[in-house]
């Protein structure tokens, strides 16, 4: 009698607190959220050449601006802010992020010199700390984890809709209105959006997606935070989430393909747009469109089909989350390098429309696994490790990078105005002799200056476009680096995932 009552009590306890249909308004809640907040992040990509030109600023500067400025508190603060999310109300932490970094990306449109804007941007970065893992953490809890690479990979689809829409947004804003105009047009939307999240979003039960761990229908109860927290406690809690992620082969190289690949895309796409300016002569507006199209159609459907493709071939194996993107980025890597070879932009634009489809597979399945991994009160502290490893290094470290080698190639092209191939070029210019001409102080901004002899003004402008083009083709070598980690992450994943629920099936019982 008493197990026929256990029987029929327990699909009552495991039913579901939401709807599809409401999950559905959530997940399209944070993916807007993650949207603007790529669209803050990335502007600066597509009005980045008007900004170097305003301001004359080195590329070095520019990668500063579009990363290092920005990663370091960003992936700083990511780790405090996913403590505070395992315990207080994750929901008023996104909202709270949203008005702190779209408030800061207005005011980076009233920036009067580099050191102003630098700090505006830091202050972005600081805002923008608190969205992804408060967000990871809450799809989690809304969606079991054989739905839940999909549903990351949508989330995950704010990245290049956010791309997207700040590239044909920004483009259109800088050639009609002017760069700083188009920082606060982009800015001032998502202090509504934080109004929106706050109050249409609710705080659901810890784990309540989670097989047989499904919360009964009272938030107070099921939810209960630990004890109030501690410094040591916290120190431990940190390292048990680091522990968990890094002494386990396969997720610490799911994790490295992550950083290995971002770090080539954070590099290449602050540089991409200004290529096709100072190439193909291009105004922001077309620019613009033309990444922006990129970014929404290629990339999207990419970070989409990761998630999706993954989610389906795990039920065969589930190898497959890191085979997937390990395929990808092989498959993108040499079709990104024909299109910064490409002689006509149309076709370069059309080129790049290919190699989104395989490279932006990687996010949904990278994510999915980090969360499967740990344990529900874990999960926003687990996202901010992995994007504290991705972001200090790849976002960080992108952008400078591809800046600090463009500058030296340039450096390099305008003294030895014949060369223009990339292994005699890299050869020569580290341990080369201090060169009498400097490019940076003869071409101010990547340019001659006003009035400058027809020669000069050549001869700066050929070194510029070369070195863009070595600058970008040399960073995609950090594709195939990531592919390579995603492919070691395959030996062993399985094994590993199973062991976890395995895990969790016994503290269950």
């Amino acid at each position: 009698m008493t197990d026929m009552t256990a029987a029929e009590s327990a699909p009552a306890a495991k039913a579901p607190l939401f709807s599809n249909g409401y999950k559905s308004l959530v997940l399209s809640f944070l993916l807007a959220a993650y949207t603007f907040n790529f669209i803050d992040r990335t502007i600066i990509a597509t009005i980045g050449q008007a900004i170097k030109v305003d301001l004359k600023i080195t590329d070095t500067q520019l990668g500063l601006l579009g990363g290092l400025s920005f990663a370091v508190l960003y992936t700083l603060l990511g780790i405090p802010i996913a403590r505070f999310a395992e315990r207080w109300n994750r929901v008023s932490i996104i909202s709270m992020a949203l008005v702190v970094w779209s408030g800061f990306t207005v005011a980076c449109g009233f920036a009067g010199n580099f050191m102003s804007l630098l700090i505006m941007r830091v202050g972005v970065g600081i805002g923008e700390a608190g969205c992804s893992p408060p967000s990871h953490s809450l799809i989690s809890d809304y969606f079991e984890p054989k739905r839940r690479a999909t549903a990351l990979s949508i989330y995950a689809f704010g990245i290049p809709l956010g791309s997207m829409i700040g590239a044909v947004a920004g483009g259109w804003l800088a050639k009609t209105f002017g760069w700083r105009v188009a920082f606060m047009a982009v800015g001032a939307p998502g202090l509504i959006l934080a109004l929106l999240v706050r109050l249409l979003i609710k705080e659901p039960p810890r784990g309540h997606s989670d097989p047989a761990q499904r919360a009964a229908p009272v938030p107070a109860a099921t939810d209960a935070a630990p004890a109030g927290p501690t410094l040591l406690g916290e120190l431990k809690e940190l390292w048990a989430v680091t522990g968990n992620l890094f002494s386990h082969w396969p997720v610490a190289n799911m994790i490295l393909g992550l950083t290995m690949t971002s770090f080539a895309g954070y590099g290449i796409g602050q540089f991409s747009s200004a290529y096709f300016i100072r190439d193909f002569g291009l105004d922001y507006a077309t620019v613009g469109l033309v990444f922006g199209l990129i970014g929404g159609f290629s990339s999207g459907l990419g970070t989409l089909a990761g998630g999706l493709v993954s989610d389906w071939a795990s039920k065969h194996h589930e190898r497959w989350y890191a085979l997937t993107p390990a395929i990808g980025l092989v498959i993108a890597a040499p079709i990104y390098v024909l299109a910064y070879r490409a002689p006509d932009w149309k076709v370069a634009a059309m080129i790049l429309l290919i190699p989104g489809l395989f490279h932006y597979t990687y996010l949904g399945p990278t994510f999915a696994v980090v969360q499967n991994v740990v344990e529900t009160r874990r999960r926003a502290t687990a996202s901010a490790v992995m994007l504290l490893c991705a972001n200090l290094i790849a976002l960080g470290g992108g952008p400078l990078f591809t800046g600090w080698i463009i500058d030296l190639f340039a450096q390099f092209n305008f003294t030895h105005a014949g060369e223009r191939h990339i292994l005699p070029a890299l050869q020569g210019m580290f341990g080369q002799p201090q060169a009498s001409e400097h490019f940076a102080a003869i071409c101010p901004g990547g340019a001659a200056p006003k009035g400058a002899a027809a020669g000069l003004a050549a001869r700066c402008h050929g070194a510029l476009v070369s070195a863009t083009r070595q600058g970008i083709l040399v960073t995609m070598v950090f594709y195939v680096w990531g592919a390579f980690h995603y492919l070691l992450a395959a030996f062993g994943l399985a094994e590993r995932l199973t062991a976890v629920a395995a895990e969790r099936k016994a503290q269950e019982a």
